[in-house]
């Protein structure tokens, strides 16, 4: 059943009226009232509904657009469609930010191991068996890639996105993204991991899994802490192991 938007918006009367127009979008999609995937109406029904001129409604768009609510699609069928890519967008943020401020890539691997601990232990406690089915799914996929002589690079990275999604916390997500951010950046730009080093890698994302299924706290965290210092010394290769103080659920 599609939306009702003239029950939904009412007009506005503000001297900022595209802030007013995207508070009003985003508020909508907060509350669920508008969804992923649905497509608002064009430039001019918005800037009727809103009472506002369509310049308004341009300025509202560009500023959902740019900070990750809708992606604007271009053609006849095109539009503004809900799109939450905010997620992308903060971790970008966050990896200007950690380059504008020059932040250490030191400093940088010793957080991600001290979140990402503490990531495991939520995990331990809230994976469900969907969640353990989508980490095979990515070590499988890895495997494939080395049996091919490739690189299992992305699924090397996702395989962390999807622990820090089996914690069930979304905060976690949010972080782990953004710091992921700043290594593949780094990777990309000075870093080529060879295969060797990537089946190494593989195969420890294995056994963290075996241990996981097992409610093996103790042995995923020791797997983890190898896992994190192996793709921190691929980085840095002449870094020093630096320990990590942690207590359960803690960071």
């Amino acid at each position: 059943m599609p939306t009702d938007y003239e029950k939904l918006i009412e007009p506005i009367k503000s001297k900022r009226t595209f802030e007013e127009v995207s508070d009003k979008l985003k508020e909508l999609i907060f509350n669920g009232t508008l969804k992923p995937g649905q497509q608002l109406p064009s430039e001019g029904a918005l800037a009727q509904l809103f009472h506002v001129g369509r310049q308004s409604v341009r300025e509202a768009l560009r500023v959902l657009e740019l900070s990750g609510f809708i992606s604007v699609r271009p053609g006849v069928k095109g539009g503004a469609i809900i799109e939450g890519t905010m997620l992308s967008k903060m971790a970008a943020l966050f990896l200007d930010t950690f380059k504008f401020h020059r932040g250490s890539l030191e400093d940088c691997i010793i957080a991600r191991t001290a979140i990402e601990l503490s990531v495991l232990d939520f995990v331990i406690e809230n994976a469900r068996k969907d969640d353990t089915e989508a980490l095979r799914s990515n070590i499988m996929a890895a495997k494939k890639k080395l049996d091919a002589n490739r690189s299992p690079y992305e699924e090397n990275i996702d395989f962390h996105r999807l622990l820090a999604k089996a914690s069930k916390n979304h905060t976690f997500s949010i972080v782990v993204e953004s710091i992921l951010a700043v290594f593949s950046d780094f990777r990309s730009r000075h870093v080529s991991v060879n295969l060797k080093q990537s089946k190494a890698i593989v195969g420890l994302h294995e056994a963290i899994l075996h241990a996981l299924v097992a409610k093996d706290q103790a042995k995923a965290a020791e797997l983890l802490r190898k896992d994190l210092a192996a793709a921190g010394n691929i980085l840095l290769p002449n870094r020093k192991s630096t320990p990590v103080r942690r207590n359960a659920h803690a960071v």
